[in-house]
């Protein structure tokens, strides 16, 4: 779905003109330029591509097919999902830009908000369900295809450790730039330094590794999605400086070191996703080789099942509360993992 309202920001990621639909493309009207819009998202990436490039351009990372449907916010999906709730606040009279808006699914889950939103993603995997009822635009997060002062909030949640201390400047200059003034930006991320309490996360990581070692739980896909991690910020007074140099001030804070929800997530979870990928092999047989075809069919599943509501959907509520826990017992302690709110601030301030 690309809307009116899209038009009415887009623009062209080579020289900035403004963008019209044509058929089933777009073109700027300034440089000629054409861009693909046949998938139901809009194609406006630059001319001229990044050194740099995010590893989830790859299918490999998307063979779960985790990306493909939309389930209901639960377990760490909820956590964040809660707090960018609280920290924005998104209303009818809003304007916001998913930053790294991935399979689409924060858009899906915030449209009662009656917020204009629009998703930005450098990669393609983008949920049915975003696909039809939401703007959605590929495009590179460090040249935005968007017009100046666009937006009057933004989210960017699981992308920022995945940059460059080069590439993390430019993406929160791009930030700063489609804010209006007083606009926010709320982030969820990590630095490198951790707390006391990450011991805790630490500790349940390594059960973790043990399970998988006697065939328990199988990790390989989680280390494939956290393996491009570069982790730019050295420390939360990193974090202050270098959104200071791109504009923007701290206006809120709140640390998360997921322990409980390590365990849940990092262990329980797991072993569950092992079961019913197992039970999916045995079911396919010599159909699936190489397991890609049970993992796909045992989330797809499992989100089926979620969406009907029931026990399973309950269950998963009530760990989601437990691993809301995390917050209320180490949200004021400094550790690695944070949620945060960026205010653009002005030449004078």
């Amino acid at each position: 779905m690309i809307s009116p309202a899209a038009f009415d920001v887009v623009r062209c990621p080579d020289c900035a003109g403004t963008v019209t639909p044509d058929g089933a493309e777009a073109a700027c009207r300034q440089c000629r330029r054409r861009f693909d819009m046949r998938a139901g998202y809009l194609d406006l990436r630059p001319t001229e591509s990044f050194d740099e490039q995010t590893k989830y351009l790859d299918e490999a990372l998307h063979a779960d097919a985790r990306h493909e449907t939309i389930a209901p916010p639960l377990l760490g999906s909820k956590i964040r999902h809660d707090q960018l709730r609280r920290f924005l606040a998104l209303g009818p009279g809003d304007r916001a830009i998913d930053l790294g808006c991935g399979s689409g699914r924060a858009l899906a889950w915030n449209r009662e908000t009656g917020a204009t939103m629009l998703g930005v993603d450098i990669s393609p995997f983008f949920a049915r369900e975003a696909l039809a009822d939401h703007d959605l635009v590929l495009g590179d997060l460090r040249r935005l295809p968007v017009r100046d002062g666009a937006f009057t909030k933004a989210w960017t949640l699981d992308v920022l450790e995945h940059l460059s201390p080069e590439a993390l400047s430019d993406v929160l200059a791009e930030a700063n730039r489609v804010l209006a003034p007083g606009g926010v930006l709320f982030a969820y991320s990590h630095v490198r330094r951790n707390g006391w309490p990450a011991a805790g996360v630490r500790a349940v990581n390594g059960l973790a590794h043990l399970l998988e070692r006697v065939g328990l739980l199988d990790l390989r896909q989680e280390r494939l999605r956290k393996s491009d991690h570069l982790n730019p910020l050295a420390d939360h007074d990193d974090l202050a400086r270098v959104a200071g140099a791109s504009g923007f001030r701290i206006a809120r804070m709140t640390y998360y070191t997921p322990v409980l929800g390590a365990l849940i997530e990092n262990v329980l979870v797991r072993i569950a996703e092992r079961f019913l990928t197992g039970r999916a092999r045995r079911r396919l047989g010599s159909k699936d080789r190489d397991g890609t075809s049970a993992a796909r069919s045992a989330r797809t599943a499992a989100k089926a099942q979620v969406r009907k509501g029931g026990a399973v959907y309950a269950g998963l509520r009530a760990l989601s509360a437990v691993m809301a826990l995390d917050v209320w017992l180490f949200g004021r302690f400094r550790s690695g993992p944070f949620f945060v709110l960026l205010e653009k601030v002005g030449p004078a301030e």
